[in-house]
């Protein structure tokens, strides 16, 4: 090694020394929390609302709009309340410095629940995604996104770890210029059982009898290796439960087998891989604009759209006819979430027949097709309907 990079590499081997105390310490912190908050059970259940960038605050808005609709009599009563909440806008984290600012994230404590429109994340620099940097403040450690294909047999529910892999440092590698660069991924044995755990229960309160352990340990030896080992150990706790391996490449193939992939019932996945083969199970589905997302923790949940915030729509003058059915469904699981499972039921009904039956509004993205509002409009008149 050139003698001058030597200050360098001490350089990095200090900061490699601090973030594993850090890791260590977020460890401890998950070992002292206890219990869990059961929001169906809350006397009041404030609902933060955040806009985001782009299409966000279009779609998000339209999303308040159903909840106000469906939950009318619990608003009037007070048990419902929203706060919106500004400030989580691209120009505001880059005027502050922050992935999500002080003030925005105190307000956000405020509520247990959260719908949260789509993000933009900086390319290049050392700024994080303010998902990642929520899913850590909040400690949203089970990112859940269902995907059903009725006519294909396709009902999937994935379990993605939320808080650890190569996100939780993502913004904090290592780099000696013009000779290499390190990121960096983190398996934690607390934060990998307490996600299988919850797939698990999941599987068990649904009937569901296989789960889908996705890793690639035969390559990333000691975390993919230590999540797949851990959470054999928490499935056999289940033993109704058949628990399988699988490789992230041959399962993002298995995927769109058309003789496997009914098989498949929940997922259980590390960081990264589950980011990916959602959205490609969304795509099966109909895209990611259809597919809605959960982030939940023992003490808050955030339900978002899984796409992102589509800046292209806005430049081209066409947010007002951005498609909000990915931010419906995450506010159908909002709905299950805090307790209000014939609502959530009213909601999945009405949804199946405006974008697969009927289809009387649809949206193109552009002019020519329906509008947020409209198609807001048609699902509320649906639903009204339905109740007759």
């Amino acid at each position: 090694m050139d003698e001058k990079l030597t200050p360098a590499v001490d350089a990095a081997v200090e900061h490699f020394r601090e973030l594993l105390i850090d890791q260590l310490d977020r460890c401890d912190r998950m070992a002292a929390d206890s219990g869990k908050t059961d929001f169906s059970k809350l006397d009041e259940i404030k609902i933060g609302i955040c806009g985001g960038d782009g299409i966000g605050p279009i779609i998000t808005n339209e999303a308040m709009r159903l909840l106000e609709f469906l939950l009318a009599d619990d608003v009037a009563s007070g048990k419902i309340k929203f706060k919106v909440i500004d400030g989580l806008t691209i120009e505001n984290r880059l005027a502050c410095g922050k992935a999500i600012p002080d003030d925005v994230l105190a307000e956000i404590k405020e509520c247990p629940v959260l719908l949260k429109g789509p993000t933009t994340t900086p390319k290049g620099g050392t700024m994080e995604s303010a998902n990642v940097a929520l899913r850590r403040a909040l400690d949203l450690y089970a990112n859940v996104r269902p995907v059903e294909v009725p006519d294909q047999n396709i009902d999937w529910i994935f379990y993605r770890e939320n808080t650890e892999g190569e996100y939780v440092l993502g913004s904090k590698g290592i780099e000696i210029p013009e000779k290499l660069a390190f990121d960096f991924k983190v398996t934690t044995d607390l934060g990998t059982k307490r996600i299988v755990r919850a797939a698990c229960e999941y599987a068990r309160q649904n009937g569901k009898t296989n789960l889908a352990i996705v890793t690639k340990a035969n390559i990333m030896k000691k975390t993919d290796g230590k999540f797949s080992l851990l959470a054999h150990e928490v499935a056999d706790e289940y033993p109704e439960i058949t628990a399988e391996d699988w490789y992230i490449d041959i399962m993002t193939a298995n995927l769109v087998n058309e003789a496997r992939r009914s098989e498949f019932q929940v997922f259980v996945l590390p960081n990264l891989y589950g980011d990916i083969i959602t959205d490609e199970a969304a795509q099966i589905q109909g895209g990611v604009g259809t597919a809605g997302s959960a982030n939940i923790g023992d003490h808050y949940a955030m339900f978002e759209a899984i796409h992102g915030s589509a800046p292209r729509m806005i430049e081209r003058g066409d947010g007002a006819y951005a498609n909000p059915a990915s931010m419906f469904k995450a506010t159908e699981m909002l709905l299950r979430h805090i307790g209000y499972q014939d609502k959530a039921d009213l909601l999945s009904k009405a949804m199946s027949i405006c974008l697969e039956t009927e289809k009387k509004y649809v949206i193109t993205g552009r002019s020519d097709g329906a509008s947020c509002e409209e198609f807001g409009n048609y699902i509320m008149e649906t639903v009204k309907s339905l109740e007759k």
